[in-house]
């Protein structure tokens, strides 16, 4: 008996359950010999050769590197008999282990759905994601079959997509891989938020989706994290409420005015995309001119019209009347449209002069450029220009 081993001679020795690499040294419909480095050639099971396609049996050719799972160490001929379908299983169970050590989000294709949830596939290692970890479809909380078949047709829609998907429970002895969508969302979402934040800039431009719309004004996802347009940055134009101009859902580009990385804000501008109308006031208007005005808020001193969506005037109670009047209430009144004559501009400080006294007066004469400003403008008191 000789006191050699196969060690001796340099052949490698496997059993059960190994994972080799070989070299695929003859294909044929009944055989397909692999050169592991084992004594002898590993010969792939002949049942799971019946059941290989023609087409998948063309994909192997000699000279193909592969891996396979040993399932004997010895045949009746002294051949190692391999599975290149386990092997490809059992890799695929240790890389989602490894999914599963590193807390990583990967992307998986539903094959399916029950009414518990959706069925992927890991490689080819079936996994399954439980409808209460799911973010892509809406809960909806009822016993009736009704609503049931209904979430049902909703599970069906997300048949062949891709989900972002975290493994967070894996039994192999159970064959059993439990995924979440909800929990690799929220990573996701955690991780875009730290680059956008490290990425965003003041005076980029982004496009994003209105997420919310309250009193102070709109919150804007942009891509992992979200950014405040307030209130006073939606429009040129005075607006009561955000959801005047903006809902949600809305897709909007929006500038970005500022960045707080550790308090973790972004302040955004939506009317900052737009030339501010007061910077070509003076293209559209001229002293002298006739405009029409509508009456949008009364004041002691006067009356405010708006010619535009962003611009107003003001007609200094002096300018109502060639009567002498104790309140513009006696002449005008709110939401009253009239034909105005401008009587003086001062785009830096986005007033606009207006007379209706005057508008008949075809020799108007220009006021004079060094008129106290007090007298059709107040500056202080507790009336003031409405903002635009």
């Amino acid at each position: 008996m000789s006191d050699y081993s196969d060690a001796d001679y340099g052949y490698k020795r496997v059993k059960y359950g190994d994972i080799v690499s070989g070299t695929v040294v003859r294909v044929e419909p009944r055989e397909i010999l692999i050169d592991i480095g084992a004594k002898s050639e590993g010969v792939v099971a002949q049942k799971e050769l019946e059941a290989m396609s023609a087409e998948a049996l063309k994909k192997i050719q000699i000279g193909d590197r592969v891996l396979a799972f040993v399932l004997k160490s010895e045949d009746r001929e002294g051949n190692v008999v391999l599975s290149l379908a386990r092997a490809q299983m059992e890799r695929d169970w240790r890389e989602a282990e490894e999914l599963l050590k590193s807390e990583a989000v990967f992307e998986a294709q539903v094959a399916g759905f029950n009414k518990g949830g959706l069925i992927v596939r890991v490689g080819k290692v079936r996994g399954f994601v439980p409808a209460t970890q799911l973010e892509s479809i809406p809960r909806r909380k009822s016993d009736s079959p009704g609503d049931a078949e209904a979430s049902d047709t909703d599970l069906s829609a997300l048949v062949g997509k891709k989900l972002r998907l975290k493994i967070i429970e894996l039994d192999r002895e159970r064959n059993r891989l439990i995924l979440s969508e909800r929990a690799a969302m929220r990573d996701w979402r955690k991780e875009q938020k730290e680059r956008l934040m490290t990425e965003l800039k003041e005076g980029d431009v982004r496009s994003g989706v209105v997420t919310s719309v309250t009193d102070f004004g709109a919150f804007v996802a942009l891509g992992g994290v979200d950014g405040l347009i307030h209130l006073s940055e939606l429009s040129w134009a005075k607006i009561n409420h955000p959801r005047d101009l903006l809902k949600v859902g809305d897709k909007v580009d929006v500038k970005v005015l500022s960045v707080e990385r550790e308090r973790q804000r972004i302040a955004l501008s939506l009317k900052r995309l737009q030339a501010e109308p007061w910077t070509t006031v003076e293209d559209r208007y001229q002293v002298g001119q006739l405009v029409t005005g509508t009456i949008t808020k009364l004041a002691s001193f006067g009356a405010f019209a708006r010619l535009e969506d962003n611009i107003e005037g003001l007609i200094h109670i002096s300018e109502l009347s060639d009567k002498r009047i104790q309140h513009p209430k006696e002449v005008v009144k709110e939401g009253e449209t009239l034909t105005l004559r401008v009587i003086r501009i001062d785009a830096p400080r986005r007033r606009l002069g207006l007379s209706l006294k005057r508008v008949a007066d075809e020799d108007f004469t220009v006021y004079s450029t060094d008129l106290d400003s007090s007298e059709d403008w107040p500056d202080s008191g507790n009336e003031s220009e409405p903002t635009s």
